[in-house]
């Protein structure tokens, strides 16, 4: 036996796999917690299923479905990337977890990359079981894939900000409070389940450049009317995605 068999090698490990394990135990956690489970799977579900059954709401012509899945899909990211990481994110910070892992090797962007890959983790399961729900109700998708994929991730890029900052700048409770009642008005008025020509006018044009909205009829106008590429869309998505990440990254307090 050589006498460097047992030779100590302190150090980090390397950083993609601290990403790696990070990102695990970050989706572990999303996924074991009940409340999280309650908004990203269950509430999306029971709209879908819900809406679809019942003629709660004039979709206008067409199947209910056609309409309310897309719609569905974008609150699942919503619920995800903003809602539940704003809570998460904001208790950690508020119990000093946050400030623990910034003393690791984990560099700290390392760990908000790790947060974020998590979140597209579980929105993968997320629009995997809304997906096969919405087939089972009879749905009928359209479009381009490509604009879907990029809707989803600029999505994912904006609530994720929004989330980061709220629960970087307020109080866990505080953020708690905010980020379920900034999803409730959303549901309602982002155009998910309630179409925005529902509402005056004056309305409609507020209501067109919030995040929820772009997002959903984004997704709408791929996979229920066949568009090539909802530019528009992106582009709030992105001056969204752009803003929220910004000041995420310039006001975020660890502790």
């Amino acid at each position: 036996m050589s006498a460097g068999t047992y030779t100590p090698r302190p150090g980090a490990a390397p950083l993609g796999r601290m990403i790696a394990a990070q990102t695990a135990l970050e989706t572990r956690m999303l996924l074991r917690n009940g409340e999280q489970l309650l908004l990203t799977v269950i509430i999306p579900t029971l709209l879908l299923v819900l809406f679809s059954a019942v003629d709660i709401v004039d979709t206008g012509a067409g199947e209910s479905v056609d309409f309310l899945a897309p719609g569905i899909l974008a609150l699942a990211v919503m619920s995800t990337a903003f809602t539940g990481q704003a809570i998460a994110t904001g208790f950690e910070r508020r119990y000093g977890v946050l400030k623990r892992l910034a003393a690791s090797p984990l560099p700290r962007w390392a760990l908000m990359t790790a947060k974020t890959l998590a979140v597209l983790v579980t929105e993968v399961l997320q629009v995997v079981l809304l997906t096969v729900i919405a087939f089972a109700l009879g749905w009928s998708p359209h479009g381009n894939p490509l604009a879907v994929l990029l809707l989803l991730v600029l999505g994912t890029a904006a609530f994720s900000g929004l989330g980061l900052l709220m629960a970087g700048t307020l109080k866990a409770e505080a953020t708690l409070a905010a980020a379920n009642l900034v999803f409730l008005l959303l549901l309602v008025g982002g155009g998910v389940v309630v179409p925005l020509d529902k509402f005056p006018d004056a309305v409609q044009s507020v209501l067109g450049l919030l995040p929820i909205a772009a997002l959903s009829d984004g997704l709408r106008d791929v996979l229920q009317h066949g568009a090539a590429m909802p530019w528009g869309d992106l582009g709030v998505l992105t001056m969204w995605a752009a803003l929220g990440l910004g000041a995420a990254a310039r006001f975020f307090r660890w502790e």
